[in-house]
């Protein structure tokens, strides 16, 4: 047997005796005409979905988060810093919302795109607002690596979205406004039930379980209101890119270059 031939029927029975460990690997397999034909089985959601503000304000005056009463202390000054005209601004850093804010407070639009054992969930404004949910039967990680939206499996029930989330970083905000909200510190778990109550209205029926901060589970709807219109499609945004100005580098090419700021730290008028 030569050297070569050798080598290769090695390696054919490396790959035999792989072959369940690999396969056991995969776990977005190759989708079948079966798997995109039963999509059109599922509600419509497409469009551009604009979370409806004043029900979210509504909600959250009617419906408050149960806050541990520490915790309501740390609430009632940001709000009385907000009131004075000094927000805190918990969302000016550029770091994704995360869950669940992106749901509880988001003020821009989000869509959803439908594929064979997922629901991705795009979001406008920083770049960062993503959201996979798988759909294909999979259970949560035994130990998930924490991320701003976490863990998400889902399954439906007739036209309802049932989503389980779990594996956020303790950093995200259960957000009451973008001026006031308290980090979850940790086990965050939180379930939705997504479903159209009328041909564009979506609720999004929260359970939100924060241990750390809340005296119990949190429950609230929010709503988004679904329009077809091109000039509410979602666009590119990228936070980051209003630290800089548009300039350019050593050799003329065009580039970004770190822009100036004021004191208070409003950006510095361009310098004649």
């Amino acid at each position: 047997m030569t050297r070569l031939r050798a080598r290769l029927v090695a390696g054919a029975m490396g790959l035999a005796l792989a072959g369940p460990s690999l396969a056991a690997d995969v776990t977005d397999p190759a989708s079948g005409p079966a798997a995109w034909a039963a999509l059109a089985k599922l509600p419509d959601w497409s469009g551009t979905w604009i979370p409806d503000v004043l029900d979210q304000n509504a909600q959250i005056a009617s419906n408050p988060p149960p806050w541990k009463p520490q915790v309501a202390a740390q609430v009632a000054r940001l709000a009385a810093d907000e009131k004075a005209g000094e927000p805190k601004g918990l969302f000016v850093d550029c770091l994704p919302h995360g869950m669940p804010a992106l749901m509880l407070k988001s003020h821009n639009p989000v869509e959803f795109l439908f594929t064979p054992g997922r629901v991705t969930l795009l979001g406008e404004s920083d770049g960062n607002r993503l959201r996979r949910i798988f759909t294909d039967g999979r259970a949560h990680s035994v130990d998930p690596d924490p991320s701003f939206f976490g863990h998400s499996i889902g399954h439906w029930e007739g036209d309802v979205l049932v989503v389980d989330t779990i594996g956020v970083l303790p950093q995200t905000y259960v957000a009451v406004s973008e001026a006031v909200g308290i980090p979850n510190d940790g086990d965050l778990h939180v379930v939705e039930r997504l479903h159209l109550v009328a041909p564009d209205i979506l609720a999004d029926e929260l359970t939100i379980e924060a241990p750390k901060i809340l005296t119990g589970p949190w429950k609230t709807t929010r709503l988004f209101k679904r329009t077809r219109k091109r000039d509410y499609e979602i666009v590119e945004g990228v936070c980051l890119q209003g630290k800089f100005t548009e300039g350019t580098d050593r050799d003329g090419h065009a580039a970004f270059v770190p822009a100036e700021f004021l004191a208070g730290g409003a950006p510095a008028p361009p310098r004649n």
